[in-house]
């Protein structure tokens, strides 16, 4: 296995897709990584040499990936909780914050069902 950015990169996969399991890097972003470094994107890992490995190194090197981008949303969610706004607010009560619609839906956010027990008619 290949070692870049601290994730173990399978073998047996093409480099675009290989290249997509660290976090921050898609397939776009991976075609122009190794567009720059040189390397085909149709190669798969294993048969990549040391010196296209470096060269894959030093441009991902140059992107922000991994903890540091996992703590930068991290602030980002932070910050808008600490100013109050909207997004803020609804981060921070676990409800969608995209517009969507709660009545039905986003149990993914609200989490399993909670039961609300209503209060039985007096009898007369």
């Amino acid at each position: 296995m290949a070692r870049i950015a601290g994730v173990d990169i399978p073998k047996q996969k093409r480099g675009v897709i290989a290249l997509t399991y660290i976090f921050g890097i898609g397939k776009s972003r991976a075609k122009k990584i190794l567009e720059k470094a040189g390397v085909s994107e149709d190669t798969k890992v294993n048969e990549w040499t040391d010196e296209e490995i470096g060269k894959i190194r030093d441009a991902v090197g140059e992107l922000t990936i991994e903890g540091e981008l996992r703590s930068e949303v991290q602030l980002n969610i932070k910050r808008l909780m600490d100013i109050g706004c909207y997004r803020g607010i609804r981060h921070r009560t676990g409800l969608p914050l995209r517009g969507q619609r709660t009545k039905n839906n986003s149990r993914t956010r609200k989490g399993k069902r909670k039961t609300v027990a209503n209060k039985k008619k007096a009898t007369k």
